[in-house]
């Protein structure tokens, strides 16, 4: 007769393997949902991380693991930390986010930059930002990434700058263009202005999302 204590030994290692496949199932869905909100092919991640197509296909449906090594270089070709690797996804049928909510980043050029996406970012990455007259997203163009960026003109007339090309642009106007690009937005006009950036898919790390703290907004505007 089996003893209690092996019984014990068993059920904790039977827990163990559930908890490794789950979390290999996890790893699978999430890399399959980031590589094809990236476009990338099976072979396009293979070749980023000097694995093989036959690896990652196997590594998306939670037939295989992988080395810290391997995770490292995953991670990095996509663009995310190795944690969002293992972040499961909760859908929200109502995702509801209060302008008093709005996760903010200090204003900085007389910009106020507000988070209306919440990590963990898949497919795309929506900002709005706030300019005072004269404000802009810094004195120097800047880049980040390769992916696909919409800039629309909530309010106020904006400049945005893409290269050595200007473009002027008034509420309801918009803008496309790739994020790398060398690109920079200003505040041109008498009054405030107010911006929206969409992003597919997502540039930013975890780490810079979470510098977006909540911002209670001013009584007045």
């Amino acid at each position: 007769m089996p003893k209690a204590s092996d019984n014990g030994e068993v059920q904790a290692a039977n827990g163990a393997s559930s908890a490794a496949a789950h979390a290999q199932q996890v790893l699978g869905a999430r890399l399959k949902g980031l590589r094809l909100a990236r476009r990338l092919s099976l072979r396009d991640l293979a070749e980023a991380t000097g694995t093989s197509a036959s690896f990652i296909s196997q590594l998306e449906r939670g037939l295989t693991g992988a080395s810290t090594a391997s995770l490292n270089q995953i991670a990095s070709a996509l663009g995310v930390s190795v944690a969002m690797l293992f972040e499961e996804s909760r859908a929200q049928s109502h995702g509801v986010l209060r302008r008093s909510e709005r996760p903010s980043l200090p204003p900085s050029d007389g910009c106020r930059k507000m988070l209306l996406s919440r990590p963990p970012l898949s497919d795309m990455e929506v900002y709005v930002g706030e300019f005072d007259i004269g404000g802009s997203t810094g004195s120097a163009l800047y880049t980040h990434g390769d992916a696909h960026e919409m800039l629309v003109v909530l309010r106020g007339i904006v400049e945005v700058s893409l290269g050595d090309a200007r473009h002027v642009l008034e509420e309801g106007d918009s803008i496309e263009y790739a994020t790398s690009t060398s690109h920079r937005s200003e505040n041109i006009g008498s009054g405030r202005a107010e911006v929206m950036w969409i992003i597919a898919p997502p540039t930013s790390a975890r780490a810079e999302l979470d510098q977006y703290t909540t911002w209670k907004p001013p009584a007045a505007r």
